[in-house]
């Protein structure tokens, strides 16, 4: 056979692997799986495990958001997978391109009650773009290519394939994997032509970029377009940093002004959901700017929704030839309203109350995050403050749970970032009950030698819950934790390192420490539990 590979199924599965860039595993040790782990361990291909298989899908979903190319995650069977459903739900809602290898009891006996005998396509196949069993050995590499060009193939997602424990072990020899083809999509002229008159013609425009900005190498295309028209900035997701902090047309804190006077909004890249008030953006015209049909809006009904390759897209409307209103005076007004926003902000991130309130640890931050930092949103409350607070200096630095809102993607997604950028500053931001998801593979981290800084927001409560539960009943239940709970000396006792900070004025030093350790360590601040990030509930 010209051009054949042969070997056993994970020396097979790897070589389909390598084709679409993939260099590493993350994974939770279990036999099924076994062939896997000794293909890498004999050709150089990283593995790394963890102690709880859902940080390792979220593991490999920080290295697909962050490298904009697959990231794997290898499961054994049974529990091993269905541990790891959380994380492949959140990259689903995430459009990441994570696949998901899972170990499968043997298909020969199937049905006499093998070890953790269970079909786990039905299990994931809502949440996945492809989900299949691989049930010949030979059909590895060809399945393997199929779902990542599925998982590729805009609007991006993660796809599963389980191979039962003899595919896997058996040799065979097949085709060697080709050069990977992910189609691209064309958008409808015409409609790309009528969003660029709507923003060009607009007296008061926006855009509002979002993760598929990123995800879809945009981001010199948006720059482009929101140069050429003047139009400003905001950003959600991934998209932050799109255009960086200090760009005239870029905005984040003025964003009440910029929505409740806009007359064309444009959305691009993200969805209109709640995080954008489900697309209700008043009087304005919206132009909901999607990579695929099936992203656009249901629930309202945009002016127009060009759907197709961002990129030529945002560069089509750049070129814009037609009439073009003149925004300044839109443009100004929305910086004096963003100044004014920065100069309360940078009160709150300075204010020395005891008990420390959580703007202030935002405010050490900025001091000591380098401008390629990776900085990680794992909580409610506590993260809704770095949403207001932090800046992405660059885009594809920002790393959050995106709108399936799961709690515990920190240390899986530290643990990715970590290995995707080994000389950055990674740093984690967690709530203290995000901890409680997560925090043991702070022991993942130290044994294999990953440091990351974790800075724990520690209130005692569930804040997102205890408030509006109090304000909608007159009491709430279940919604507290240990007052002063010393999670720093959780993570000594894993083989990191940290420390409680209880005033504001030893926060910049503790952060200093941290970033010098070389090992995880975390920053436990006592935080104020009556300082709740405004907002009445998460129930929207």
């Amino acid at each position: 056979m010209t051009g054949a590979i042969e070997g056993h199924g994970g020396e097979l599965a790897l070589a389909a692997l390598r084709a679409y860039g993939v260099t590493e595993m993350f994974t939770l040790s279990g036999g099924h799986v076994f062939p896997l782990y000794t293909a890498a361990h004999e050709s150089g291909f990283g593995i790394y495990d963890v102690r709880h298989e859902q940080s390792a899908v979220f593991a490999a979903e920080a290295v697909a958001k962050l490298r904009r190319r697959p990231g794997l995650a290898v499961l054994t069977a049974g529990p091993g997978v269905t541990n790891g459903i959380s994380g492949l739900t959140s990259a689903h809602f995430n459009a990441s391109p994570v696949l998901v290898l899972g170990g499968r009891a043997p298909a020969h006996r199937w049905g006499s009650g093998s070890l953790q005998e269970l079909d786990h396509v039905p299990l994931v196949a809502p949440v996945t773009k492809y989900a299949a069993t691989v049930t010949a050995t030979e059909n590895i590499p060809g399945e393997i290519g199929a779902a990542l060009t599925a998982a590729l193939t805009p609007h991006r997602g993660p796809v599963f394939l389980d191979v039962p424990v003899e595919v896997l072990f058996s040799t065979a020899e097949t085709a060697q994997p080709g050069v990977p083809a992910v189609p691209v999509l064309e958008a409808d002229p015409d409609e790309v032509r009528r969003a660029a008159a709507l923003l060009a013609g607009a007296e008061r425009p926006v855009i509002i970029a979002g993760s598929d900005v990123w995800a879809g190498d945009a981001v010199a295309e948006l720059r482009a377009a929101a140069e050429a028209l003047r139009v400003p900035v905001f950003a959600n997701g991934m998209g932050r940093g799109a255009l960086p902090p200090g760009h005239p047309l870029a905005f984040s804190r003025a964003r009440r002004a910029a929505m409740s006077e806009a007359d064309v909004i444009a959305v691009v890249g993200t969805p209109l959901d709640f995080r954008l008030g489900f697309g209700d953006f008043g009087a304005a015209q919206v132009v909901h700017i999607v990579d695929e049909p099936g992203q656009r809006a249901g629930h309202v009904t945009p002016a127009v929704s060009p759907a197709g390759d961002l990129r030529r897209i945002l560069a089509a409307i750049a070129e814009h030839p037609g009439d073009r209103a003149d925004h300044e005076d839109w443009v100004s007004g929305l910086r004096t309203a963003e100044d004014a926003a920065q100069t309360r902000d940078a009160e709150a991130m300075a204010a020395e109350t005891d008990p420390i309130r959580p703007a202030r640890v935002y405010g050490e931050l900025r001091k000591v995050l380098a401008p390629d930092a990776v900085t990680i949103g794992d909580g409610g409350d506590f993260v809704s403050y770095a949403g207001r607070y932090l800046e992405p200096a660059q885009p594809g630095t920002w790393l959050d749970p995106g709108p399936y809102g799961c709690l515990g993607t920190g240390l899986g997604y530290a643990m990715g970032a970590r290995v995707t950028y080994p000389d950055r500053q990674i740093c984690v931001l967690m709530g203290d009950g995000a901890a409680g998801f997560s925090l043991m593979d702070a022991e993942s981290l130290a044994r294999q030698r990953l440091p990351v800084v974790i800075v724990v927001g520690n209130n005692g409560i569930w804040g997102l819950e205890k408030h509006p539960m109090r304000a909608m009943y007159g009491y709430d239940v279940a919604a507290d934790l240990q007052p002063g709970l010393r999670y720093d000396e959780v993570v000594r006792a894993l083989g990191g390192a940290g420390e409680t900070v209880e005033k504001s004025a030893e926060i910049g030093p503790a952060l200093r420490r941290a970033f010098e350790a070389g090992v995880p360590y975390l920053v436990n601040v006592l935080t104020d539990p009556a300082d709740v990030y405004p907002r009445s509930s998460n129930l929207a």
